[in-house]
């Protein structure tokens, strides 16, 4: 039988980091979800209802170690943009503005 080995963070990073693909990507989705669930409570009091509450059950009640068991219980997840998709998306946005700006330069031409 394993023995869990204590640390100061429950989880331990090592079982977050086999959630994720990087260092970066776990510190950017906690952040993240942790601002969201800040702004939930934050928000209580006003029945907006724009931001999810937190998805655990945590004794903590601190946004980011709810967001760590989040992310540990799979219910924090991230999602990458398919290269293709993004740099087609750029190009668009690019002729968009290159557009925008051929017609501003002709009606300054023409006034």
């Amino acid at each position: 039988m394993a023995q869990h080995q204590t640390t100061l963070m429950d989880p331990p990073i090592e079982d977050l980091l086999d959630k994720v693909d990087s260092k970066f990507t776990l510190v950017a989705l906690a952040a993240r979800r942790a601002r969201q669930v800040n702004s939930y409570y934050n928000s209580l009091g006003e029945g907006l209802g724009v931001v999810v509450p937190p998805q655990v059950s945590s004794p903590s009640g601190k946004p980011l170690s709810i967001a760590f068991e989040e992310v540990a219980e799979a219910k924090a997840t991230y999602s990458r943009p398919d290269p293709e998709e993004l740099a087609a998306a750029e190009a668009a946005a690019l002729a968009l503005l290159e557009g925008e700006g051929e017609t501003a330069s002709e009606d300054a031409t023409t006034e």
